[in-house]
């Protein structure tokens, strides 16, 4: 138990931290991705085939590449876009982009593209029925969206988004490249200064469960919420 006390003696405090800087990337990069999928899923749906290919083909090439690399040319190839643009207006200097930042970009376009597909696929299944009523009843596009559309949306859409909440979360794991220290970078960094790490790892992987189990808890209260009236709820 010396290994994780808190202080000076243990590593408590620098995994708490880690935990803490995994939790926020993950969720930064869930709302990115929200927004890429509000942008998107639209686009998918639209009867214009420019902005159809334009879609498919940042859903395709996103969820085709391997998540790693994505993090990679945001973080090197980010740093190389900035310093081009920079050079143009006289300024040569080396420019690094904020890792956390870098991190969570990257990975919420990766989410956003997961995201983009569950939100299609979940319009896709409401009942047309519902469109034409809402027309009938007369309500604009706003109130129809919003008081119609998004709650059958959302409970079609969250048992699908929970899985986009596991990958994200585990994709964090992937950012330790760019030195963000998060739960695997400091177990690394632990695991390599106590030369022990069977024991940093494996409690790396009981935080990401922990974090995993704590999540899924309150998304499944949240699939109660919106699922009143249907499967028994």
């Amino acid at each position: 138990m010396e290994l994780i006390a808190f202080g000076k003696t243990g590593w408590g405090d620098e995994l708490l931290i880690a935990t803490l800087m995994t939790l926020a990337v993950s969720v930064t990069a869930m709302i990115i991705g929200f927004i890429f999928a509000l942008i998107f899923t639209p686009l998918k749906l639209s009867k214009n085939k420019l902005l159809n290919i334009i879609a498919n083909f940042y859903t395709t090439v996103i969820r085709g590449v391997p998540e790693l690399l994505v993090i990679y040319l945001f973080f090197f190839g980010g740093s190389g876009a900035i310093m081009y643009v920079a050079s143009i207006f006289g300024y040569n200097e080396y420019i690094e982009i904020n890792a956390f930042l870098t991190g969570a970009f990257s990975i919420g376009i990766i989410s956003g593209a997961y995201s983009t597909e569950v939100f299609r696929g979940a319009l896709q299944s409401i009942d047309k029925g519902q469109f034409e009523a809402s027309n009938v009843l007369g309500f604009n596009k706003l109130i129809r969206f919003y008081k119609i559309i998004l709650p059958q949306m959302l409970r079609l859409a969250i048992p699908n988004l929970s899985n986009v909440w596991q990958i994200t979360l585990k994709d964090t794991s992937l950012i330790s490249v760019t030195g963000l220290v998060e739960i695997m970078r400091q177990s690394y960094i632990a695991a390599g200064s106590t030369r022990d790490p069977l024991f940093f790892y494996t409690l790396a992987a009981v935080l990401y469960l922990m974090l995993t189990f704590l999540s899924m808890k309150l998304i499944n209260k949240m699939e109660i919420k919106y699922s009143k009236g249907f499967n028994g709820y």
